[in-house]
């Protein structure tokens, strides 16, 4: 199972990319990231974390057309994939139980 884990960011980045629906790119992820967590990151910290879940097969990828906004420039827009949604659910399960388990525990005042 090595290379496959989910780290906290890229959990963040996948969640956002599925949210984006095949208009995620690096500075739109990057806004929302700042936006829904109040987070200072880097744009190559997003581009990092897109390439290793591209890699580890959690999103896919492809050139968007040419932008007269962007002066030709294309961007890659990723969209996330049914393995991906599937990491997405087995750490969503993981975190609930040990919520749970953290729940039902009677706190003893000392």
């Amino acid at each position: 199972m090595k290379g496959t884990y989910l780290g906290e960011f890229e959990e963040i980045v996948l969640l956002i990319v599925g949210v984006l629906d095949g208009e995620a790119y690096g500075v739109n992820v990057k806004l929302r990231i700042i936006q829904q967590l109040n987070r200072k990151i880097t744009l190559s910290a997003v581009h990092s974390a897109l390439h290793r879940l591209e890699r580890k097969g959690y999103v896919t990828s492809q050139l968007s057309e040419a932008s007269n906004v962007r002066g030709g420039k294309r961007k890659r827009l990723f969209r996330i994939t049914a393995e991906g949604s599937k990491a997405l659910e087995t750490s969503r399960h993981i975190r609930e139980q040990l919520w749970n388990e953290m729940l039902s525990l009677t706190i003893k005042p000392s």
